[in-house]
């Protein structure tokens, strides 16, 4: 059971299994699928100021701080009882490319030539990791929600801006990774 486990699963699989997390929610509690709202209540919780964004009652919504404990206790138990000891697999077109940006290290999930607390002294780093980050958080805030939120919930309702903030992810994705990120590692 354990192998089976362990192989990544197809699309075809995986997909459905996701997107069946729509009904689920929707039957069990009209509650909606998304991520980026935990951290809003968990501000809420936890930051006694009187910001107007975080006054609201946050324990109507405690059953999302739990999903996300899930996914995060989840995570944990798929790296210490799943995960796979062999080097991690990176198509070899992508390897020369950013070999010619000076990332050859993929030890881990993210290249640690890139991401490591010594990236932190370099400008690239602090785009990378600063600006990368208040940007997806801003980002996430101004769009009114996360990419799970709006791809695998609003899309699944028919809502027009959930479609309008999916097409604006997948095409800033394209953007980043094709014309900004080389820019950035050029660094």
């Amino acid at each position: 059971m354990l192998d089976f486990l362990k192989q990544p699963w197809p699309w075809y699989v995986a997909g459905p299994l996701i997107g069946l997390m729509v009904p689920v929610l929707l039957i069990i509690g009209n509650k909606s699928f998304g991520i980026s709202s935990s951290l809003r209540h968990v501000c809420a919780a936890c930051v006694p100021a009187k910001i107007p964004f975080f006054q609201y009652d946050w324990k109507k919504e405690i059953w999302n701080l739990f999903f996300v404990a899930g996914i995060v206790g989840g995570g944990f138990l798929a790296v210490s009882l799943l995960g796979n000891p062999d080097p991690i697999q990176v198509n070899p077109k992508l390897q020369a490319e950013l070999a010619t940006y000076g990332v050859t290290n993929y030890d881990s999930f993210v290249p640690a030539d890139l991401f490591n607390w010594q990236a932190l002294g370099s400008i690239k780093g602090i785009i990378m990791m600063i600006v990368g980050g208040f940007l997806v958080g801003f980002g996430t805030r101004y769009a009114g929600g996360c990419t799970s939120g709006h791809a695998i919930m609003g899309l699944s309702n028919l809502q027009w801006p959930s479609l309008v903030a999916t097409i604006s992810f997948m095409a800033g994705g394209f953007i980043v990774a094709n014309l900004i990120l080389p820019l950035i590692l050029k660094l």
